[in-house]
């Protein structure tokens, strides 16, 4: 059915059906650098399968990434270390904010999935271990996968994070204090930080996403994942990937989607194509309030979604 989807009136129907939520909720206050981002910015982007990719909006304007880049660092985490990394971390639903650490003493310091920011961090530190370099790693397969090789880190996110980093700081210390850190924890930090203030587009991020649709097949035909691994990044995607609000995202929108503060979401439907929206004004759990109704907008208006 996506090949004969006029992407451009379809999204162009959905940027006027979200035109008034654009503009609601509230950018992220606690990172500076993304606080002073204009509220009333809206971009969408869906990329086919092979590559060609449609928008609206401000859909190739470059923004901070945050959490989506999460989903990318566990994905070259489990191509290069394969799955005994689920020994260091979950894929349950954590149902408390991303950056709590109150489960982690009640569970040993193993966090409940790697996309809250304590189970974020395990799997850099993982990719840490494995590539010597996990931010440049990370940053090379997007610049790769998106086909854009201008993509590059923000340096005054990534010092605005690290100012304020004290909670990131304290949940891998006392992830440290059970063992389930291996690398020093400034150097870990330094790289998560780094991984978290990638700018990219929508177009960036429908493209790069696109091996996930693939079921693990890379943009040059290349097999980064099994069907096995990629079909449990988007289960996990589903059940995890925007923070508190799973369950209400998985009931408005039916895909694999992972969000960021920087209020962009990036979202997943198998072997069909990859959407990727932004806009800054979050909701109470993190979430796009514009950007989670475009994707409601999306899949009510297509059909297409994993339900």
């Amino acid at each position: 059915m996506a090949d004969t989807l006029d992407y451009p009136a379809l999204l162009e129907r959905i940027a006027a059906d979200v035109a008034a939520l654009v503009g609601s909720g509230t950018p992220a206050e606690y990172i500076p650098a993304l606080a002073s981002v204009d509220p009333h910015r809206f971009g969408m982007a869906v990329a086919g399968l092979d590559g060609t990719v449609h928008g609206v909006g401000d859909w190739e304007v470059p923004f901070s990434t945050q959490s989506v880049t999460k989903v990318f660092a566990l994905a070259l985490a489990l191509a290069e270390g394969g799955d005994s990394l689920w020994e260091r971390v979950g894929r349950e639903p954590s149902g408390n904010p991303f950056n709590s650490l109150v489960q982690l003493e009640y569970e040993n310091g193993i966090p409940r999935n790697p996309f809250i920011n304590a189970g974020a961090l395990v799997v850099t530190d993982r990719l840490q271990s494995l590539t010597g370099d996990a931010s440049s790693e990370l940053l090379g397969f997007l610049r790769e996968e998106s086909r854009n090789p201008e993509l590059s880190f923000d340096a005054e996110v990534a010092a605005s994070e690290q100012e304020h980093g004290d909670r990131n700081a304290a949940v891998a210390h006392f992830m440290a204090s059970y063992g389930n850190i291996d690398n020093p924890v400034p150097a870990l930090l330094e790289h998560y930080f780094w991984q978290c203030s990638i700018e990219m587009s929508c177009a960036d991020l429908a493209r790069a996403g696109l091996f996930l649709a693939r079921h693990g097949l890379r943009s040059d035909g290349s097999r980064l994942l099994t069907r096995s691994e990629a079909k449990q990044i988007n289960a996990v995607m589903l059940t995890c990937g925007t923070y508190d609000a799973a369950g209400e995202f998985a009931y408005r929108v039916g895909l694999p989607g992972k969000s960021g503060v920087g209020g962009g979401i990036i979202a997943v439907v198998p072997g069909q194509c990859t959407l990727a929206v932004w806009s800054p004004g979050l909701d109470a759990q993190g979430n796009s309030v514009a950007g989670v109704a475009a994707l409601d907008r999306f899949t009510t208006l297509t059909g297409l979604s994993v339900f």
